[in-house]
């Protein structure tokens, strides 16, 4: 699947699904994600960051770039955009936006809006520190082959959830980012 086939059919559905995964009852902080798709020699990817452990929410983690919305930011996509920028060097004028799902809420007390966008050419990849330990590239095809999706079940506030985990390599994705890349497959039909 390449850059074009992909926009195509990733514009045939519409991003109304949520992440059954998490707690629906609460307000979170709001957070924003960018999901950056990228095209590398015909194949597409996704750009995953792993966080540094000295960060006090979800040290170590497997992330995509994003963060708090600030007061000053004017919708989630801006906030996204905004933070990759910030976090990996992603000009917001080097992609384009394809949609946005609805926001998933978290046990942590977030609730992350994820935004879609597909990177129009390649850049120099720039990390701040204080928030990016790594940055990487995972092949949508990995995720798009439902074998190396896993779940298991636990109970929390008297209900049982899901956890999405999909290990690449020698990194854990897991949690919300699992979950989000979950979403994301189920709007892409290979099969068109």
């Amino acid at each position: 699947m390449n850059k074009h086939e992909f926009t195509l059919r990733y514009n045939l559905h519409r991003l109304g699904s949520s992440i059954p995964s998490a707690p629906q009852s609460y307000i979170g902080r709001q957070a924003a994600v960018l999901i950056p798709v990228i095209e590398v020699k015909q194949q597409l990817h996704l750009i995953l960051t792993k966080r540094p452990m000295h960060l006090r929410h979800h040290p170590g983690q497997i992330s995509f770039p994003g963060g708090k919305v600030e007061p000053e930011d004017i919708n989630a996509i801006y906030t996204a955009l905004r933070e990759a920028h910030e976090e990996i060097g992603l000009s917001p004028e080097n992609v384009d936006v394809l949609g946005v799902f609805p926001p998933h809420k978290t046990f942590t007390g977030f609730e992350i809006t994820p935004v879609v966008a597909m990177v129009k050419h390649p850049f120099e990849l720039v990390l701040d520190p204080g928030e990016v330990e790594d940055c990487f590239l995972v092949p949508l095809n990995f995720f798009i082959e439902r074998s190396n999706h896993h779940k298991l079940s636990y109970y929390r506030y008297g209900a049982h959830y899901q956890v999405h985990f999909m290990p690449f390599e020698d990194k854990f994705i897991w949690g919300v980012t699992a979950a989000i890349i979950n979403l994301l497959c189920r709007h892409v039909d290979v099969n068109e």
